[in-house]
């Protein structure tokens, strides 16, 4: 059987049989449509800021063999990949664009996938729009102390210091402790532009912090209201005060912790993450390994 492509060399397994793959594009974005719906809840799987949608290439092929058949769609946000770009990136804006995707695929309540800053916009997809269960890769959700950083190195970011400081971004992400073809996989995809990362931290750089905070807490109100199921996969162990922050702002969540695997953990452990994907088949749970509850 003829088989996807693979998007870096050394990927190996990391392809799913191209008869149960479409290649389309959604509410103008560029997507990898699998599998078929069923009583299982959908999969929407959103990439990290400066990646594009091949990141879940392993996952989905250790999904086809333990979950065949799953529906999936795996999305190239705006401006990455094969998306054009749009005239604005906020949060709000993206997760709407999201949804639009999801309803011409004709998608019910899905489970979203985020990972990094992708976490942030299905965490406000759920807020707005019915899902699932949302799954959040490596993203912590305080967001004040992330944006009041990035206003200190505002001037740095839109300047000719930009790659220095995008290298001390990169260097936080630890893709040395990936698998070599995941660090391959990786490096072929990310393509970090100054124009890309300003236009999608514009409401970070511009806004106050406080805006920025309140909006969080509006949007984890809603979720927590709603009762959505969460789940936290990280690369190394919360801080206890994060732990009991989360445990209040939203209780229904739990974290998985997966150590030493950095801001990629599902490309650390593609076989452990596609267990998590398969489970939400169920009520989102934690798999087996070292979790905690929040």
């Amino acid at each position: 059987m003829e088989m996807a492509r693979a998007p870096a060399a050394g990927l190996g397994t990391a392809q799913v049989p191209q008869g149960d793959t479409a290649t389309k594009t959604l509410a103008g974005l560029a997507a990898d449509d699998y599998g078929h719906c069923d009583d299982r809840a959908p999969l929407v799987l959103l990439h990290g800021m400066t990646f594009d949608r091949s990141m879940w290439a392993p996952s989905l092929a250790e999904l086809h063999h333990i979950d065949p058949g799953r529906r999936v769609l795996a999305l190239d946000l705006p401006g990455h990949g094969a998306s054009p770009r749009w005239p604005s990136y906020d949060i709000q804006s993206l997760a709407d664009g999201v949804h639009r995707a999801v309803e011409e695929a004709g998608l019910l309540s899905p489970v979203v996938v985020g990972h990094s800053i992708a976490a942030i916009v299905a965490t406000a997809y759920a807020a707005q729009h019915p899902a699932r269960g949302i799954i959040n890769v490596d993203q912590p959700l305080p967001v004040a102390p992330f944006a009041a950083m990035v206003q200190s190195l505002a001037g740095k970011l839109r300047g000719p210091a930009f790659p220095a400081v995008w290298q001390m971004f990169a260097a936080s992400m630890h893709l040395e402790l990936l698998p070599q073809a995941a660090q391959e996989l990786l490096r072929s995809s990310c393509q970090p532009r100054q124009d890309l990362v300003l236009a999608y931290w514009r409401e970070l750089l511009d806004r106050p912090v406080s805006e920025i905070a309140d909006f969080a807490a509006t949007t984890l109100e809603t979720v927590r209201g709603a009762g959505v199921p969460y789940l936290v996969v990280t690369g190394a162990d919360p801080e206890p005060e994060y732990q009991k922050w989360l445990s209040k702002t939203l209780p229904q969540a739990a974290i998985t912790v997966w150590p030493a695997s950095g801001h990629f953990p599902h490309l650390a452990h593609p076989d452990r993450f596609a267990e998590c994907l398969a489970a939400t088949a169920r009520p989102i749970r934690p798999d087996t390994g070292n979790e905690q509850a929040a």
